[in-house]
């Protein structure tokens, strides 16, 4: 370890004073030099390979490593059905398409005409006369407010039975059902559409 003492510099100031050595300045910086000059150590800058009046070589960047972590997988949209349409209803008889309503004749004590939308029928009679059962939604509402019972007699059924929907009409006398209920047994009964 070398100390500055004036122009000169004081080499082993760990040793003894009987073997320390006074250096010029001048030594001390060609010591320096020398020990520099031996590189190896931490710091010393790295010698070139390069040979002469070649291009100098840069250091390549590392690419930087890829991602590993994946991208959150997004769920795919549930399919939309399809939009649905409500069935659309039986169009309504025309009514200059529907015959006639019956009447009742003008003499006639006990007859009443009535006419109106099948709401509910009874094709197969409970006492077994194969009579058919037409529940009409009728203004005249014979049976109920609103409501009258068609009792057709088995020689004036048609070939296939109205359907909920259908319009019919008829006229005749007025009876109690097996139920009690008021209803016209038909003397003359219609339909819309003809069956």
């Amino acid at each position: 370890m070398a100390r500055a003492l004036g122009p000169y510099a004081i080499i082993g100031s760990h040793m003894s004073l009987s073997r320390r050595v006074l250096l010029p300045p001048a030594a001390v910086l060609l010591c320096a030099l020398a020990l520099a000059a031996c590189g190896g150590g931490e710091g010393s800058p790295a010698t070139s390979t390069e040979t002469p009046g070649a291009a100098p070589t840069t250091p390549t960047a590392a690419a930087p490593p890829p991602a590993t972590t994946p991208a959150p997988a997004t769920p795919a949209p549930a399919p939309t059905p399809p939009p649905t349409t409500p069935p659309e209803p039986a169009p309504a008889p025309d009514p200059a398409a529907r015959p006639p309503a019956p009447q009742c004749p003008p003499d006639a004590g006990n007859c009443q005409a009535a006419s109106g939308r099948v709401i509910s029928l009874e094709s197969v009679d409970a006492d077994g006369d194969g009579d058919l059962h037409l529940i009409l939604a009728s203004r005249q509402g014979v049976t109920l407010p609103g409501v009258t019972v068609l009792d057709v007699g088995k020689d004036l059924r048609p070939a296939h039975d109205p359907q909920v929907g259908d319009w019919a009409a008829g006229a005749g006398p007025v009876y109690r059902g097996s139920y009690g209920q008021r209803q016209i047994q038909v003397d003359q009964v219609v339909y819309a559409p003809t069956r």
